[in-house]
């Protein structure tokens, strides 16, 4: 089922573009007039320590903060809260669970989550990488529509490969399984620019979120989420649009924040949902490979995976982000 994984970051990263422009349009100082020949202006605060110190903060401020320490004590916390949400998410939807997992739904079941995982980990890399190269602020810098564009032919196209795919073409489905990760690193780049203790707590929450939803949705009776494929449909519909709707229509300050709000905790919702609903299918498609009627296919299920943790991911960065300035 295709999903819309790639639009939701541009606010975000649009978000950051007018601070650094801001930054870049600060007027030369003297000695970068004398070396141009120009005439250099006599400035009143030259003379003394408190001039010096002055100018130097004014002309050597960093665009970048450095980053804080990670707490692990905020972290172990966390993590007891996730464990705890995970006995209280299958407490309340998994009063009627199902028998022990037959060895066909285990093996594809790991073999789609180490995939995901392997893909999360490779374009995780990947957009680092081109962070440290420079990409990620000629990508900021470019047209919205233009990396838009780009991004979803080159992310919808890859996937479409990896679905259309043969299993047994093992070659040609990882060159378009890399390439799609290639795409998602190329558009996630931008996120570096933000604080990495901010982006492990982004990750933290991402996987236990996933990790509790999933393990609902294997040990629930079988087909019990499947049917929430439509509704889910729907609701992405309504979370691609609050999405575009800043970027194509002038809202003012009462759409933007209703959109906003959409956009953000509609979309955990819809994605945890699909969460819960991609689990239940791998389940399936184990079940009718076990029985011969269709070939086990785990890097295609990875790719909804991915798809859902991404877009958990970033939400959870633009939320906590959030967060960050109100308590500044």
């Amino acid at each position: 089922m295709l999903r819309p994984g790639l639009h939701s970051l541009r606010p975000s990263v649009s978000s950051i573009i007018p601070s650094l422009r801001t930054l870049s349009k600060q007027p030369l100082n003297a000695k970068q007039l004398s070396y141009l020949g120009a005439p250099t202006p006599k400035n009143p605060w030259s003379s003394g320590s408190f001039g010096n110190k002055f100018r130097t903060y004014m002309s050597e401020r960093p665009i970048i903060q450095r980053s804080q320490p990670i707490s692990w004590q905020r972290l172990g916390m966390t993590a007891a809260g996730v464990a705890g949400a995970v006995v209280v998410t299958e407490a309340i939807f998994n009063r009627e669970t199902r028998d022990s997992l037959s060895l066909a739904e285990k093996s594809l079941l790991h073999d789609s989550f180490k995939y995901t995982g392997g893909g999360l980990v490779l374009t995780a890399l990947a957009a680092r990488s081109l962070f440290k190269s420079g990409a990620a602020f000629r990508i900021m810098s470019a047209n919205p529509w233009v990396v838009l564009g780009v991004s979803l032919v080159g992310s919808i196209g890859s996937m479409m490969g990896v679905y259309y795919t043969p299993p047994e073409n093992t070659t040609q489905k990882h060159l378009f399984w890399l390439l799609f990760n290639g795409c998602q690193a190329a558009t996630l780049s931008p996120l570096f620019f933000l604080n990495p203790a901010l982006l492990s707590r982004a990750a933290l929450y991402t996987c236990g979120v996933v990790g509790s939803i999933s393990y609902v949705g294997a040990t629930a009776t079988n087909d019990k989420y499947l049917n929430w494929g439509g509704p889910l449909l729907a609701g992405v519909t309504v979370v691609a649009l609050s999405s575009i709707a800043p970027m194509a229509l002038p809202l003012g300050m009462r759409g933007l924040a209703i959109t906003e709000a959409i956009s953000l905790y509609g979309g955990l919702a819809v994605f945890g949902g699909f969460v819960l609903y991609d689990t239940q299918k791998i389940l399936q498609h184990a079940r009718l490979a076990e029985q011969g009627l269709m070939k086990a296919d785990p890097l295609k299920e990875a790719i909804s995976l991915e798809l859902d943790m991404i877009n958990i991911f970033i939400r959870l960065v633009q939320i906590l982000a959030m967060q960050q300035n109100r308590r500044k």
